[in-house]
């Protein structure tokens, strides 16, 4: 007899969004490549769906040079222009030129603080903050860390930064622990 595997209901309706929660959604990273990743996706995501962005996060990956921010901040106006043009993506002007704003801002901040990840998780001291949601309907949309940090980025200048990307951001990458109480993953994290 199987037994049963708990989830954030969030997840359970799409087998790519199930493999996203179950492997990477809210597990500590400080990594700045892969930081840098969900910060991209993030802003693209911005007034679309995430299962949207997942389903695209290959040919983003292929597009945007596997997220090599140092690749991005150099991108020539013909290279964005390219990318309008490219069906794979998310085909917004502001958010593909946000893409290389923000490559050349993520660098700034590595000169400053020596990675992004210093930078970023100093908001919190290096602790994941861990929550106690029995519902995704108690999950916020951001909060008083998102935005302060947002409010950084964007005097540093980033794009599409708001706080409630900047709130999911923390999500993604393990900042904050989202999964409620009965999800598999809500100890595992921590």
């Amino acid at each position: 007899m199987s037994q049963q595997i708990t989830r954030c209901k969030w997840c359970e309706k799409d087998p790519l969004y199930t493999k996203y929660h179950d492997t990477e959604w809210g597990v500590p990273i400080f990594d700045d490549k892969k930081i840098f990743e969900f910060l991209l996706l993030e802003t693209f995501q911005a007034g679309l769906s995430w299962i949207t962005i997942l389903k695209k996060r290959e040919q983003f990956r292929n597009a945007f040079n596997n997220f090599n921010y140092e690749k991005i901040a150099n991108y020539s106006n013909k290279k964005l222009e390219k990318l309008m043009l490219n069906p794979n993506i998310i085909r917004n002007k502001l958010k593909i030129n946000a893409a290389k704003t923000n490559a050349i801002s993520f660098l700034k901040i590595q000169k400053e603080f020596g990675t992004f990840s210093k930078y970023i998780w100093g908001f919190i001291d290096g602790n994941p903050i861990q929550n106690n949601f029995s519902s995704i309907n108690e999950l916020p949309k951001n909060s008083e860390i998102s935005n302060q940090i947002s409010t950084d980025l964007k005097k540093r200048g980033f794009k599409f930064v708001g706080s409630t990307i900047i709130y999911s951001q923390m999500q993604a990458m393990g900042m904050v622990n989202d999964h409620t109480i009965e999800c598999f993953r809500h100890k595992e994290v921590i």
